[in-house]
């Protein structure tokens, strides 16, 4: 929510946004919200509905396009709705606000890390003509808080809960290829991808995320229909585009790669075909990766083989393209909301790829860069990883 207040000498914007933050389980009831916002000689004021009981921080910064948050004050919640104020915004010429809930936030699980709730910016946010029409708008999105797996999935993973769910129902329409073991799987379908993550989640006795009613009455295990989503079940699912790419970016907005300096790259921090006619592909080597371009298609790279992001996320730029949730549409970002964002309803049948490939050039391993194939589509450049709510 957003209200802009005038006076005299000045307008001072207040930007309005009840979050949500976390470091383990689950946020235990709804995100606080403010609400009543008011300015008198300089002084703001505004409520807030929270949960009894539960520790709110209050933050403020000046910038939405870069913002540094600043803690203005953590509060235990006696009552709700509680009144803040703020006296120190008549000292600048704008001053946003946002109140975020802070929960205890277990571990994550072997092999995920825990991504944190916050807004970033998604989208193109370097020269406006650098990347695709469909990285635009540049806008802010919140996320909550999740687990992702460190690594694409193996082929070893992908054998191991293939090997479980072979007698409980569930079939392919790929098979899945790796070069090895501790290489990522390839050549898996969206809905493969789909019905894995169900599986997976059976195995380890969770809650799966996909069925085939909107109902939600019976697993999706098999079969070419589309899947209705559980969002709320504690299974393993496809990430959402706009979850991968938080990920991706690994808590550094503002550039590039998932690295955040420099803002270029090389063969030395991802597996992709490096080619001279991008100003910000700076490898000494070209083509191929030479480590991996071993006349054997595909040349994907074992997992983690390179640096992590900041979020401690290996490959998410090069190796494999992932899949994710949403389907695709060029125009979305006009209409995307701002909180949790989905992807649209179907708009031409194809879902959403993310973070480019051993075969794709350096200018679709940028974290703004979107891609799309059918929901059945396989090839030795589409591989995927899991993540989880909390």
């Amino acid at each position: 929510m957003n209200t802009c207040i005038s006076n005299a000498s000045r307008t001072i914007s207040l930007c309005l946004c009840a979050l949500a933050f976390g470091a383990g389980l689950a946020a235990l009831g709804a995100a606080p919200v403010i609400t009543n916002l008011t300015m008198v000689a300089g002084v703001v004021r505004f409520d807030v509905q929270s949960d009894l009981g539960l520790t709110n921080q209050i933050q403020c910064c000046t910038n939405l396009g870069q913002p540094q948050w600043k803690v203005l004050t953590n509060l235990v919640v006696s009552e709700s709705p509680y009144e803040y104020v703020d006296t120190g915004a008549a000292a600048v010429s704008q001053r946003f606000y946002r109140v975020e809930e802070l929960v205890s936030i277990a571990p994550p699980p072997p092999g995920m890390v825990l991504i944190p709730a916050g807004s970033f910016p998604m989208g193109n946010c370097m020269a406006s003509g650098e990347g695709d029409p469909d990285e635009l708008p540049l806008h802010t999105v919140y996320v909550s808080a999740f687990y992702m797996d460190r690594y694409e999935v193996t082929k070893a993973l992908w054998d191991e809960v293939k090997a479980w769910n072979a007698g409980n129902g569930y079939t392919y329409e790929c098979a899945g290829s790796g070069k090895a073991a501790t290489h990522p799987v390839q050549r898996v379908s969206w809905r493969d991808c789909a019905k894995w993550c169900n599986a997976r989640s059976q195995k380890e006795g969770l809650v799966p995320c996909y069925y085939n009613e909107s109902g939600l009455s019976t697993v999706y295990k098999t079969g070419t229909g589309t899947p209705h989503p559980k969002w709320n079940a504690n299974g393993y699912r496809l990430p959402t585009e706009a979850e991968w790419e938080k990920a991706a970016r690994g808590g550094v907005s503002g550039h590039r790669f998932p690295w955040s300096d420099p803002d270029t790259i090389q063969h030395t921090w991802a597996n992709y075909l490096s080619y001279p006619g991008y100003p910000y592909d700076t490898s000494l080597t070209r083509e191929y990766h030479p480590t991996f371009d071993d006349d054997v298609d595909p040349y994907t790279s074992p997992a983690g083989y390179f640096a992590p992001n900041g979020y401690g996320l290996y490959d998410m730029a090069g190796n494999v393209w992932e899949w994710c949730w949403d389907w695709y549409s060029s125009s979305y970002y006009s209409s995307s909301p701002s909180n949790n964002p989905r992807g649209p309803a179907s708009v031409g049948g194809f879902r959403v790829l993310r973070g480019g490939s051993w075969q794709s050039h350096a200018h679709v391993a940028r974290c703004a860069d979107r891609s799309l194939n059918d929901p059945e589509g396989a090839a030795g450049t589409f591989g995927f990883r899991c993540v989880r709510g909390l």
